[in-house]
């Protein structure tokens, strides 16, 4: 989970409006400096203009609407999109403008199909809701992005200067119809993230004329607007500045240096922080983040996939509406903290819902391709054939709107208002690290001792975990769940994976040397070993491509194989192969050599094929490799290759054993004890474990015996009913839970607190405080009570933390809520804390000390 301030705040709600005014202090001045209620965690950034960009790209909304999506606003009243954002604090609109994105039919590309008169249409809203509009000219017919620049239909063919011209009249000419419309355009972006090339220009002297040319006929147009211009991947070191020094280099006339930022490609906020301060400091630019969006789940809304899912998944918020506003809020606080340069933010596409349930698939498909709300339509393959030509269909961002799947706002919009307040809710955690470890076959299998648990308020526990005995019966190369149970009894689960050692040196083309790979290629450079993301594991791969017939030959002398027998296997992705092309993975020895083909079914779905066994001899030494023949256009990548021991499959008896486990999945849970169901679940577990690995007969015997007794061994509950007549004295009823009473709600690092717990057995306790927990005090239980004075250690952060009372074994008994104020956070002067310290009072004679009671295992 990514690691965010600890949210603190003055305002409490209504509970603190009351405990205010019985201190004397005006509600009304709380509310103005404190945060408000909510259902997410909002910290305030402080300094933010009443100009600073919320803004939002809603391109695909006239296609949504056309589609029959609808939207609602906050009261769950059906409403106008603009209606919802304007409520929302949105005041600009992005929109971008595609010179013609139909085929020679007339059909629209999708996308929202957004050619100028579109785009004016959506523009022609924003203003009537009081919102600028930032209009972002692709100079392309469909989607440009560093990937591809391709130009119009009409300028093909042209010259670097023909397109010069062209542009800056087509600029000219779109901008006038903006301004005939009465269209507040307030800014204009030339080109959409132009790393690379713009209108298929590359060269820097050309694309610096394109620049100028956009440039001079908004100064004509709108010359009170602002010009930008759009790059991205600010992870890349000395890329911004090295744009931005060839942009002054060619005296291109700019405003703003406008950065992309996609958590999960574009590194950290304090990197965009520093990458955009530098341009705004060297170059006197103003600065903003044009597009950012993020999860807020990792379902699917349409049938079609999603860009980011859980399979691909690699951000540092976790993929909940309150990491969606958490990543909304660090973006804009990054774009603050460089300070006056600093403009704004822009949401991308925060209403790119699906149009349909996923089993809706066919009706999706017809709306897609009619109305143009997919992310592209097969009609737009005449323009696009490797891209969208391909893999034309659905939203693939439904997943990272701003509104469900049913147009409802999520939470999440509402962070463009909360950051100017801050917003509080209800502490609950939100996330729990997943437990995740790959090792070789052989090596020792160490699982955590601990884990991290995240909070909505973006703070993190790590409780103890105990995991269960059935990581002992892992057995070779595999996939295994192993269960575990942290303190507060939450249930999760392990996967451990098993490798198989692998005799290929550079196996994932990761390590910069790269001499033990011998490439050949016909026409040179139709492959490359290099950086890509379009791999299965890591970062490199062999990325091929030609726009001719092309041949690659790849191979490596493997040596010190032990004697035995082999597979190959290498994992590969890509498409456009001709039908006779060809791809062979193979591998040879002096005695012995294997082969299978290979094919690429698209993009990023990855194959993995393995060879048949070959046997390698005594001298250890084995060749591997591919070969490819593929027709101009194929592309692909190819990865991870693996020599690894053959292991025929086992001839294990394990009816028996599956008998059991459908046994235990039959039993009626509620009938049976705690203790006696834990027992099955771990004999299950080890059951499971054990059908997963490469284990022998003895192993799946004995765990037929160990889930066997388990299942003899559950205990019926208490039915709850009388047994007959009762014989003998009454025991003692039940003990109450022991309760917490705090001095004060809230306390300062280094302050001390009074804890008093009650309904205590004889005997002592320890009185610690947790996030991480550490010891305080002890106490000694005089008539089932127990009090002490602690001192809160002066380096603990601030925000919300617990006091907790522990037993002489560190078992929890109970704990209680308490938020540790830090003057620096809160911007309060002595009065104001003096006046939190009776409020934490107030707070606790009110009875807002929580406590937590029940058979926990002690943390680590």
């Amino acid at each position: 989970m990514h690691a965010h301030s600890i949210r603190t705040g003055l305002g409490i709600g209504a509970v603190t409006a009351v405990a205010l005014a019985l201190v004397g202090i005006p509600s009304a001045i709380a509310a103005a400096d404190g945060p408000v209620e909510a259902g997410i965690f909002v910290d305030r950034i402080d300094g933010l203009g009443d100009d600073f960009i919320n803004g939002v790209d809603v391109s695909s909304i006239l296609s949504e609407e056309e589609s029959g999506v609808v939207y609602y606003d906050t009261e769950g009243h059906q409403a106008d999109l603009f209606d919802v954002l304007e409520d929302a604090d949105i005041n600009y609109v992005r929109v971008r403008v595609w010179d013609d994105p139909y085929d020679a039919e007339g059909n629209g590309y999708g996308g929202g199909t957004t050619d100028l008169a579109r785009a004016v249409e959506i523009g022609e809203r924003a203003t009537a809701h009081g919102m600028r509009v930032l209009v972002d000219f692709h100079y392309s017919d469909f989607w440009a992005d560093p990937a591809k620049q391709h130009v119009p239909k009409a300028w093909e063919g042209y010259t670097t200067e023909q397109l010069v011209t062209a542009l800056g009249a087509y600029t000219e000419a779109s901008l006038d119809a903006f301004a005939d419309a009465g269209v507040d355009v307030g800014m204009v972006q030339i080109g959409n993230e132009t790393n690379n090339t713009i209108a298929g220009v590359a060269d820097w002297d050309g694309k610096a004329a394109m620049f100028s040319a956009g440039s001079a006929a908004v100064r004509e147009v709108f010359p009170d607007a602002l010009v930008a211009l759009h790059f991205t991947n600010p992870e890349t070191p000395n890329r911004y500045t090295g744009y931005a020094a060839q942009l002054a280099a060619h005296d291109v006339d700019y405003d703003v240096f406008a950065s992309s930022y996609y958590n999960f490609w574009h590194g950290s906020p304090e990197n965009l922080t520093s990458v955009l301060s530098t341009i705004a400091d060297s170059y006197d630019k103003k600065v903003m983040v044009a597009e950012t969006s993020y999860v807020y789940t990792f379902d699917d809304g349409d049938g079609w996939q999603n860009s980011v899912n859980a399979g691909n998944f690699s951000g540092d918020y976790p993929a909940t509406v309150q990491g969606q506003a958490d990543l909304i809020h660090d973006v804009m606080a990054a774009v603050a903290a460089v300070g006056d340069a600093g403009l704004g933010v822009f949401y991308w596409e925060p209403a790119w819902i699906p149009v349909g349930t996923p089993d809706q698939l066919a009706a999706n498909q017809q709306k897609w391709e009619q109305y143009g709300s997919g992310w592209a339509s097969s009609y737009a393959g005449s323009y696009d054939p490797v891209d969208a030509g391909v893999y034309y269909g659905g939203s693939s961002w439904d997943n990272q709107a701003l509104f469900d799947f049913t147009g409802h706002p999520l939470e999440s919009l509402q962070t463009f208002r909360y950051a100017r307040t801050g917003a509080v809710t209800e502490r609950v955690a939100t996330s729990i690290e997943t437990v995740a470890l790959t090792v070789y076959d052989g090596s020792p299998i160490a699982l955590p001792a601990t884990i991290e648990v995240g909070y909505n308020d973006g703070s993190t526990e790590h409780p103890a975990v105990a995991w269960s005995d059935a990581v002992d019966w892992i057995r070779g190369p595999g996939v295994y769940s192993i269960p575990g149970t942290i303190a507060s009894g939450e249930a999760i689960t392990a996967t451990v994976t098993v490798l198989q050692a692998n005799y290929v040196v550079n196996h994932g083309f990761e390590d910069a040397d790269t001499s033990m790979w011998s490439l050949a290629t016909n026409p040179s450079g139709a492959a490359s070993i290099t950086t890509t993301s379009n791999t299965n594991e890591g970062t490199k791969a062999l990325d091929f491509w030609a726009a001719s017939a092309f041949t690659i030959q790849l191979q490596q002398t493997v040596t010190g194989v032990p004697a035995g027998e082999y597979t190959l296997q290498a994992t590969a992705q890509g498409g456009a192969l001709g039908d006779s092309d060809t791809l062979t993975l193979w591998a040879y020895t002096d005695d012995d050599s294997a082969d299978t083909w290979m094919w690429l079914y698209g993009w990023r779905d990855y194959r993995t094929f393995t060879t048949p066994p070959l046997t390698v001899g005594d001298d250890g030494t084995v060749t591997v490799g591919a070969y490819i023949s593929a027709t101009g256009g194929a592309w692909g990548t190819l990865d991870d290759l693996r020599l690894v021991r053959y292991i025929p499959d086992a001839a294990l008896d394990t009816g028996a054993l599956e008998e059991l486990l459908d046994e235990a999945d039959g039993v009626d849970r509620a009938l049976y004890t705690e203790g006696s169901l834990g027992g099955l679940d771990d004999a299950v577990a080890s059951a499971q474990v054990v059908l997963a690995g490469s284990g022998d007969q003895d192993d799946v015997d004995a765990v037929v015996a160990l889930l066997r007794a388990a299942l003899d061994g559950l205990a019926l509950a208490p039915s709850g009913e009388p047994s007959g007549e009762p014989s003998g004295e009454p025991s003692e009823g039940p003990v109450d839970a022991p309760v917490i009473t705090l001095g004060a709600g809230t306390v300062t690092p280094g302050g001390t607190l009074h804890v008093t717990v009650s309904g205590l057995e004889e005997g002592s306790i320890e009185i610690g405080v947790a996030s991480t927990y550490r010891a305080l005090a002890t106490a000694s239980v005089v008539a089932g009570t127990a009090s002490a004075t602690v001192t809160i250690p002066a380096d603990l952060e601030a925000g919300l933390h617990h006091i907790q009372v522990r037993d002489g074994s560190g078992a929890l008994l109970a704990e209680a809520e308490l938020r540790v104020l830090a003057l620096g956070d809160t911007g309060a002067d002595e009065t104001v804390i003096r006046v939190l310290a009776a409020l934490g009072a107030v707070l606790v004679l009110g009875g807002a000390a929580a406590f937590a009671w029940g058979r926990r295992r002690a943390a680590a």
